[in-house]
């Protein structure tokens, strides 16, 4: 069993990137991870307000896990490592999960610009709740 706090390998592949251009690619490579959420789901329901790119969020029943979706290939790639990490916990575990520090450890908050440092913790803070 995988400790709690473990890098999983998206998260990992980017705490391994070497450079800002290999951190780069690597987080983009990651976003083509993330299960498309269904265009009927982009709702304003779903939305995630204060992101600098639409982005949205939400769990899906049938697909019992968390989904989401930006046109943004950077953000993609950051809701791929979150999601991988969110669906690998029990709602609980979700509710009170450090993300912030998870994305830290993987180097993400190094190569975030301030507006979407705070649209990802937006997301994570609409993460907790579903």
């Amino acid at each position: 069993m995988i400790s709690e706090d473990a890098l999983l390998p998206l998260a990992q592949s980017l705490a391994d990137a070497k450079g800002w251009d290999d951190f780069t690619r690597t987080l983009m490579l990651s976003g083509k991870a993330l299960a498309p959420l269904p265009f009927d789901a982009r709702t304003e329901t779903n939305a995630v307000e204060g992101c600098e790119s639409p982005v949205w969020i939400a769990f899906s029943e049938n697909e019992t896990r968390v989904m989401a979706y930006s046109p943004s290939k950077v953000i993609r790639g950051v809701l791929a490592v979150l999601l991988e990490k969110a669906n690998a916990l029990t709602q609980q575990q979700r509710e009170n999960f450090d993300f912030e520090q998870y994305l830290s450890r993987c180097q993400l908050e190094r190569y975030l610009s301030q507006s979407r440092g705070n649209g990802i913790k937006s997301v994570i803070a609409k993460l907790k709740c579903l």
